[in-house]
């Protein structure tokens, strides 16, 4: 048994006893449809904030995104990570915190689908918008177990499938006892494992390549001085993945649905400020790291792991770790399991209270018990990481040669963002946005990211036209088309259908002018 070995056990023995004793300990606060899904609105700015960043960054970011996007830009890649602090973080507690805070309660509505039917009056827009949420997140599921799976057979030599199984039924002990709640404070314990773990990381690293200067230096003579350059080797590209992972956060339901639950104003104010040095810490960290992936080509050739001018992205990472000290490579792999039970505590919520709260309980004839609501949805929790585990899975093994899934994961995103940003914020904001408005941007987002898939597969070709072909060149490029897309298509379409207006949207907006009483430290006035 290795030194890394027996310094790990006890680490993963302590975190999973944690992780499972909060679930048990919050059981009180999750015996209502509103404690299990939103904590009961009374959730401060330091889980809230956490909650909100673990859910952002996975282990598909930090072992994934930061070995592929740190190899193809270089440091440049550390652009990604402040995007996702300034764009994806800063801004949208500043755009949508207050305001869906605020009407979600003023309407009563606790999911995103739920939103669209209490804002624009159709039963039409939630279901289908549950079922958009509901199909797309599983793969993104998926996709979280695949972070793990490399480090943890680095150190154990344990099946894929183990891991797997380990880890849904970890998270979904604690999901399924304490709901939202556990899931936050678990968030909060999982997120200061991160922040500790990359820093300790990022500094391991340099000082393996003989300081920041030094390896700066040598990675601009090994790979070439494109690598250390502010843009990077492909600044349109670098563009478009900071605005697909940054922006994409504001229409993604199990990250809006953080502001549904905090508290008051102040945690809003404090929260705002405590995710976006999260983001920077720990995703800026992740980029960071991933930009000195290079220094390793020579050990990823003589691993196997470059073969032909392909590489295996997955392997940067966890080839950087490989000769660093075992207590590292240890916390290293409490972190990625952190990242990834974190995110996927967050995906199963969203989606199991989505289904069981826009679907199912109004198709019901009679009116059920709160009692019996979240039994359906802790049963929708059983059912859906089971299936998200049981693709995984199969993509390790059966479907290992098909490119299917790892294609749904790339389009899983873009679709949810390009789908619901646009109306969603437009739904805050804007009273003239109409019923017809809301189902075009559905249309849209997803129809594009459905044709992106095909062209990805070859089941289609891209048109020849140079505009269409150089959309469809990357998921990453379709995403961010389908948010912009959304953006100009919803206030168009709305100008030109003035006819489907919900009605009484002047009631729905009054909750924006409720008087209340402050102190003069929050306002002169």
């Amino acid at each position: 048994m290795t030194t890394t070995v027996i310094i790990t056990i006890p680490l993963l023995l302590c975190f999973f006893g944690l992780m499972i004793g909060v679930g048990f300990y919050c059981r009180r606060n999750a015996v209502s449809v509103d404690g299990f899904v939103l904590g009961g609105r009374n959730v401060g700015p330091w889980l809230t904030a956490f909650a909100f960043g673990t859910s952002y960054f996975s282990a598909v970011i930090f072992v994934g995104y930061a070995g592929q996007f740190g190899w193809n830009f270089g440091l440049a890649s550390t652009w990604i990570g402040l995007g996702n602090a300034f764009i994806g973080s800063l801004l949208a507690w500043s755009v949508l915190g207050r305001r869906t805070r605020v009407m979600t309660q003023h309407l009563g509505s606790k999911t995103m689908p739920d939103f669209f039917e209490k804002r624009f009056d159709s039963k039409t827009l939630k279901v289908v918008a549950s079922f958009i949420t509901f199909i797309f997140l599983i793969p993104y599921t998926a996709s979280l177990y695949n972070g793990l799976s490399s480090l943890f057979n680095n150190v154990f030599a344990v099946d894929y499938w183990v891991i797997v199984v380990v880890m849904s039924i970890l998270t979904g002990i604690y999901v399924i006892f304490g709901g939202y709640m556990a899931t936050a404070v678990n968030d909060f314990i999982q997120g200061v494992i991160m922040l500790v773990g990359i820093i300790a990381v990022i500094a391991s690293v340099l000082m393996e390549n003989g300081g920041f200067n030094a390896a700066v230096e040598a990675l601009g003579v090994s790979a070439g001085t494109q690598y250390t350059a502010m843009f990077g080797p492909n600044p349109v590209f670098l563009f478009f993945v900071v605005m697909l992972t940054s922006l994409g956060t504001w229409g993604l339901p199990q990250m809006v649905g953080k502001f549904y639950s905090i508290k008051d104003e102040a945690s809003i104010k404090k929260g705002t400020v405590i995710s976006t040095l999260f983001a920077i810490i720990v995703a800026g960290g992740c980029y960071f790291l991933g930009g000195f992936g290079r220094l390793y080509e020579d050990k990823m050739v003589s691993s196997g792991f470059i073969n032909g001018g392909k590489v295996l992205f997955d392997k940067v990472v966890p080839t950087m770790l490989g000769e660093l000290a075992p207590v590292i490579v240890a916390l290293v792999i409490v972190l990625v399991l952190s990242a990834s039970m974190s995110t996927l505590s967050s995906l199963v919520l969203t989606s199991a209270s989505t289904i069981t709260l826009d679907v199912v309980k109004p198709s019901l004839k009679k009116e059920i018990s709160e009692k019996r609501s979240v039994l359906i949805m802790r049963l929708f929790i059983v059912f859906f990481i089971a299936v998200s585990a049981i693709i995984a899975i199969l993509k390790d093994s059966v479907w290992s040669n098909n490119m299917f899934i790892a294609q749904m994961m790339g389009v899983s995103w873009g679709a949810l963002a390009g789908a619901f940003l646009a109306p969603f914020m437009y739904g805050l904001y804007w009273k003239k946005t109409t019923k017809a408005a809301v189902a075009a941007s559905f249309i849209f987002g997803v129809g594009l990211e459905i044709i992106q898939l095909c062209v990805s597969l070859g089941w289609i070709k891209a048109a020849g036209i140079p505009v269409i072909s150089f959309i469809f060149t990357n998921s990453l490029y379709s995403g961010v088309f389908a948010m912009v897309g959304g953006l100009i298509l919803v206030p168009i379409v709305s100008l030109l259908t003035q006819k489907t207006l919900p009605e009484k949207v002047d009631e729905k907006f009054e909750c924006y002018d409720h008087e209340v009483v402050t102190s003069k430290k929050q306002s002169l006035g």
